[in-house]
C-alpha cells in the first residue's frame, strides 16, 4: 500500500511541469488572440509565430517532465555511490545516527544541464549568451561539488563565485541603463541613466549574492529545495505575466531555463523533504543560486528577482555580524532536544531559522520547514504586490 501511494505521489508531482507548460501555451494563445502582432512572437526563437512557439513550449514541458522522472529514478541509484565515496552526513536534528548520502544535488543539476542543452537550437540569435549562462551554471555546479568533497574555505568559495559569474557578464549584450524613479526625474532632469560598467558590477554582485544566499539559508530538511522551488515558481509566474510586454522574448528564454529547473528540483525535493533520505549539499545550493541569477540577468528582471529573495536578504542581514567579525560555528543550526523531538533557538547562531524559532517557540523540524516555505511563498506574493501595484507609482 505504501509503495502504491508513493508511486501515485511521484506521478502526481510529475504533472506539475506539464501543467505549467500548458498554462504558458494558453497565455500565449490569449495574447495572440488579443493582438495578431503579439510581442510573444520572439525573434530569438528558431521558429517564430505563436503556433511554433507553442510547439517549442510543448517540447520544453515534455523535456522537463522527463527531467523530473529521471531525477526521481537516478537518485536511488546514486545514493549508494555517494556512501561508498564517503559523501555522507548525519542528521543532527534527529535521534538517528544513520549515514545520509550527501551531494545528491549533482543528479538534478546534471540532468538540468542536459535539458538546457537541448533547447540551444531554439535561441540561435543569442547563442553566445545562452552558452555563457550554461558555462556559469556548470562552473558553480563544479564549485559546489568540489566544496562537498574538499571542504573549501569560505574565502576560496567567495572568490571563485565571482569567477563563475564572469562568462555571463562578458557575453551580456543587453541594456546597461536604469529608469530613474518618477519623484527624482524633475530633480535630475533625466528619465534614464546609463550605468555602463557599473551595471556589469551590479550583475556580478547579484550573481554572487544569489549563489551564496541559498547556501547559507539551509540546514533543515527540505528547506534548500523548498525555497528554490517556490522562487522558481514565482519566476515562472512573472515570466508568464510579462509575455505581453516589450521584453516578451527575454521572458520566453527565462521560461525555457526555469521550467526544467522546477521539475528537477521537484524530483530532488521528493527525497529531501522531511524526513530527508538525501542531503543536497553545496552542489545544489550553488547551482540553484546561479540558475536564478542567470534567468534574472538574461530575462532582464534582476530587480524583480530580488523581490523574490526577501527571506534570503533577511537571513543575510541577520547573519552579517557573524559572517564578518563574530565567532561563526560550522553549523549555525537550532538545538535539537532528543527527549521532545523539538528544535530550540540558539540566539548566538544568527540565522533566520533561529529568529523564526525565537518568535514562534520550539517546534518540530517538519513543521519548521513547512512554515519557512510558507513564509517564502508569502514573501514572493509580497514581491508581486510591490512589482505590479506599488512600482507603477515610482517607475
Amino acid at each position: 500500500v505504501d509503495s502504491a501511494m508513493l508511486s501515485r505521489k511521484v506521478y502526481v508531482l510529475g504533472l506539475i511541469p506539464v501543467l505549467l507548460g500548458v498554462i504558458v501555451q494558453v497565455y500565449v494563445g490569449l495574447q495572440h488572440d488579443r493582438d495578431s502582432t503579439s510581442s510573444a512572437e520572439s525573434p530569438h526563437l528558431l521558429l517564430s509565430g505563436t503556433s511554433a512557439i507553442s510547439l517549442q513550449l510543448c517540447f520544453c514541458a515534455v523535456i522537463s517532465l522527463l527531467g523530473y522522472f529521471a531525477t526521481v529514478t537516478l537518485i536511488p541509484s546514486v545514493k549508494p555511490l555517494c556512501l561508498k565515496a564517503g559523501l555522507f552526513g548525519r542528521d543532527i536534528n534527529k535521534n538517528s545516527s544513520d549515514k545520509v548520502p550527501e551531494s545528491l544535488g549533482i543528479v538534478p543539476a546534471t540532468l538540468y544541464v542536459v535539458c538546457a542543452m537541448l533547447f540551444q537550437p531554439f535561441f540561435q540569435d543569442m547563442l553566445g549568451e545562452y552558452n555563457a549562462a550554461l558555462t556559469s551554471m556548470c562552473f558553480m555546479l563544479f564549485l559546489g561539488f568540489a566544496d562537498d568533497v574538499l571542504d573549501l574555505r569560505w574565502r576560496y568559495k567567495l572568490s571563485l563565485s565571482f569567477l563563475g559569474a564572469l562568462p555571463l557578464l562578458v557575453a551580456y549584450s543587453g541594456s546597461t541603463s536604469i529608469v530613474i524613479p518618477l519623484p527624482l526625474q524633475p530633480l535630475l532632469g533625466i528619465s534614464v541613466f546609463n550605468l555602463g560598467i557599473l551595471y556589469h558590477l551590479y550583475m556580478l554582485f547579484l550573481a554572487v549574492f544569489c549563489t551564496n544566499s541559498i547556501n547559507i539559508y539551509a540546514g533543515i530538511n527540505g528547506l534548500e529545495t523548498g525555497q528554490s522551488f517556490v522562487i522558481g515558481c514565482a519566476i515562472f509566474i512573472h515570466n508568464v505575466l510579462q509575455l505581453g510586454s516589450a521584453e516578451a522574448s527575454n521572458h520566453l528564454l527565462s521560461i525555457f531555463l526555469i521550467l526544467p529547473f522546477i521539475s528537477t528540483t521537484l524530483g530532488l525535493m521528493y527525497y529531501n523533504w522531511y524526513p530527508s533520505s538525501v542531503f543536497v549539499g553545496d552542489t545544489y545550493t550553488y547551482f540553484a543560486g546561479m540558475t536564478f541569477a542567470v534567468v534574472g540577468i538574461l530575462g532582464h528582471f534582476s530587480k524583480t528577482l530580488m523581490l523574490f529573495f526577501i527571506p534570503q536578504m533577511l537571513n543575510f542581514l541577520i547573519s552579517l555580524p557573524q559572517l564578518l567579525w563574530l565567532p561563526c560555528p560550522r553549523h549555525r543550526l537550532p538545538r535539537y532536544d532528543p527527549e521532545t523531538g523539538l528544535l530550540h533557538a540558539i540566539p548566538s547562531n544568527l540565522t533566520l531559522i533561529n529568529v523564526a524559532l525565537l518568535i514562534m517557540g520550539p517546534t518540530t523540524e517538519k513543521e519548521l520547514g513547512r512554515r519557512l516555505c510558507i513564509f517564502q511563498a508569502l514573501c514572493c506574493s509580497l514581491g508581486f504586490l510591490i512589482r505590479y501595484q506599488v512600482a507603477e507609482y515610482f517607475f
